[in-house]
């Protein structure tokens, strides 16, 4: 696996640019890296009281596609290549598992990070507190000019 599962925030992570994996022939085969974080993901939400077939009735009763324990133990089975998790039941299973690492994880293997609750807020200040600081300097340039040219 290339990633890590999504971490916590930190805030000198902010500063950091978010770089994509590199594009080598070859290596972004990552269904045992899902399957893998899939298996994490399931093995949390057990720690927490709900089992696969828990996970699986929730996951039907949210999506009204049926969704089988059996189904939950093809997506966390790297020998079984060809049954990786649909797309469309990944935010499902993060749903019920209270878990974002298959988000965090995408967001960072395409060269993002995901921001979620009051991290979003702090990003926000962030980008406001250096889109003021640039305006001040823009300001105060003008400011300058217009002085020097008898304004």
């Amino acid at each position: 696996m290339n990633r890590h599962p999504r971490q916590a925030f930190r805030p000198q992570d902010f500063f950091l640019t978010p770089q994509p994996v590199a594009q080598v022939p070859g290596t972004m085969d990552f269904r045992e890296a899902v399957s893998v974080m899939v298996g994490q993901m399931l093995e949390t939400a057990h720690a927490a009281g709900l089992d696969r077939y828990e996970v699986a009735a929730r996951a039907s009763r949210l999506t009204g596609q049926h969704v089988s324990k059996a189904m939950l133990d093809g997506y966390t089975a790297p020998s079984r290549q060809t049954f990786n998790i649909p797309l469309w039941l990944a935010p499902v299973l993060e749903v019920v598992c209270n878990s974002a690492d298959l988000a965090g994880w995408q967001a960072d293997t395409i060269g993002g990070q995901l921001l979620l609750g009051a991290d979003t807020l702090d990003a926000e200040i962030g980008r406001l507190e250096r889109q003021r600081a640039s305006s001040m300097k823009r300001l105060r340039a003008l400011r300058n000019l217009s002085e020097r040219s008898g304004g």
